[in-house]
């Protein structure tokens, strides 16, 4: 069973079960994977799908952030409670470790020396982590430690 048929499956059981938050979550869900597919031409992979999946968990932890700062927790709350149900069908986050030990071998493989070769650095760390479900923004951090910028 794909992803995209996993969350199809999903929908229809938390329509059964009259699960609103996860109902709404799985239909906008479904939506973008289906926009994704439409746009592609093709039924996707779930390693496409998996990106969609992530591109959206990213859009609630950025709102996360502006309801905190804008004093709305109530939103904040309920965004958060979309994310946890959006990572279910993600792979586990990528451990420090494994996030830092794909740093260094990027520097290593990309030979960086300081802040200015962040981009070839990241590009090169994003490929080793590919399918390992890493924050790019975590990842961003590590790398700017590491190069002491």
């Amino acid at each position: 069973m794909t992803l995209a048929e996993k969350v199809e499956k999903d929908l229809v059981a938390a329509m059964k079960a009259r699960e609103e938050l996860r109902l709404s979550v799985l239909r906008m869900a479904k939506t973008a994977l289906k926009n994704k597919q439409v746009e592609l031409g093709k039924p996707l992979s779930d390693e496409q799908a998996m990106a969609v999946l992530r591109t959206l968990v990213k859009q609630r932890r950025d709102s996360v952030d502006q309801f905190r700062k804008g004093g709305r927790e109530d939103l904040a709350t309920k965004e958060e409670a979309e994310t946890e149900i959006l990572q279910a069908y993600l792979p586990a986050e990528a451990s420090e470790e494994e996030i830092s030990d794909a740093i260094a071998a990027a520097i290593v493989e990309t030979g960086a020396a300081g802040p200015q070769d962040l981009g070839k650095v990241m590009k090169a760390a994003m490929q080793k982590l590919a399918g390992k479900n890493a924050d790019g923004k975590r990842v961003n951090q590590m790398v700017r430690a590491k190069l002491g910028g």
